[in-house]
């Protein structure tokens, strides 16, 4: 395997376990409600750092998109959109049904919509070049996305069973619906999830080539793509938070909390480095880089949310069938990563 792309493999996983791993900063706040952390942790992530290092780091940086096309910019911005529609009800998600169980039913779907597509509908710059779906490299990236789903459904036992254990050892408490709910809307995130790595994957060629030709470096000009396309997600998270601190006059609580502030400001960051190391890794990775490197973001970002899950306790005092159903699952999420990681590199030979 060469070094690049064992290289990708390597940033790919490392953003999958940033990302997973990031809510925790939400686990420590007391007074901040959504509203109040997701304005702050996106206004953060998905328009000051990105367009503060392009800015910073592209020499005409605003000169080089003006020769972009406009109609590739809005269909990245698209994708955007639905992965900023995904955020807000996976964050909603977290207080419903858990970190864990969220993490795993959204990248499952989330694999399965991202890895295919790529193969069928060809993406940017060296991505265009992606083996086909029928092809044996495409073959055995799908059997890895089948092993994924595979592994995802132990984790969704898993979440299930430590839900009923919880009911049941909490007599008093009654059943508002809300894991139910909570399910639902984590279907649809998880659909909406893959406009992730969409919005790199078909925007990153004529971007990146525009910023290069301005003189920026390979990994600016990759920040810059999401600098670019982040903004539809914006849309989503930055103004429906400032909305509901209007509708529920709560802008005072921001200036209230410091120290929840800076909580948010962490998760912030937290969550734009898995982005611009996704952009980096898939780059990597090569031709199949746009399924293969969000194929195994999706399943070490599981990873990283049950880590997080059992050091927040949210598996604290279950046993039996549950623990043993997210053991298998972690296990059978390795086993599709590696299949993942296979099926690139056969089609490097």
């Amino acid at each position: 395997m060469p070094d690049t792309v064992l290289t990708g493999i390597v940033v790919t996983i490392l953003a999958g376990i940033v990302m997973g791993t990031s809510p925790w900063p939400l686990k420590l706040m007391r007074q901040f409600q959504y509203e109040h952390f997701a304005f702050i942790s996106m206004l953060a992530a998905l328009l000051i750092i990105p367009w503060g290092i392009t800015l910073l780091m592209c020499p005409n940086a605003f000169s080089a998109l003006s020769g972009v096309d406009r109609g590739l910019l809005l269909k990245a911005n698209l994708f955007s959109l639905a992965w900023g529609i995904a955020q807000v009800l996976a964050l909603l998600c977290f207080m419903r049904i858990g970190v864990s169980l969220t993490y795993g039913i959204l990248c499952a779907i989330g694999a399965a919509v991202g890895v295919i597509t790529p193969m069928i509908f060809k993406a940017s710059g060296d991505f265009a070049a992606a083996p086909d779906l029928n092809s044996n490299a495409g073959l055995t990236v799908l059997g890895g996305v089948v092993v994924m789903v595979v592994g995802v459904y132990f984790a969704s036992l898993a979440g299930f069973g430590r839900e009923k254990l919880r009911e049941t050892q909490n007599e008093n408490e009654s059943s508002s619906g809300g894991f139910a709910v909570g399910l639902l809307m984590v279907i649809v995130a998880g659909i909406l999830s893959a406009g992730w790595g969409f919005a790199f994957a078909y925007a990153q060629g004529p971007i990146i080539d525009a910023m290069k030709a301005h003189g920026s470096a390979d990994l600016p000009a990759s920040i810059a793509v999401w600098s670019v396309v982040l903004l539809g997600a914006a849309l989503v998270n930055v103004l429906y938070p400032a909305y509901l601190m209007t509708k529920n006059r709560s802008w005072n609580v921001l200036l209230a909390n410091k120290k929840e502030i800076g909580l948010s400001l962490i998760y912030g960051f937290l969550f734009f480095i898995p982005s611009a190391l996704l952009g980096k890794g898939m780059l990597m990775l090569g031709a199949l880089g746009a399924s293969v490197g969000f194929g195994i973001v999706q399943g070490t970002l599981i990873l990283g949310g049950q880590a997080l899950g059992f050091a927040s306790g949210e598996w604290r005092g279950v046993t039996g069938r549950p623990r043993t159903h997210i053991y298998v699952a972690i296990v059978i999420l390795v086993v599709a990563m590696t299949i993942l990681a296979f099926g690139n590199e056969l089609a490097q030979r």
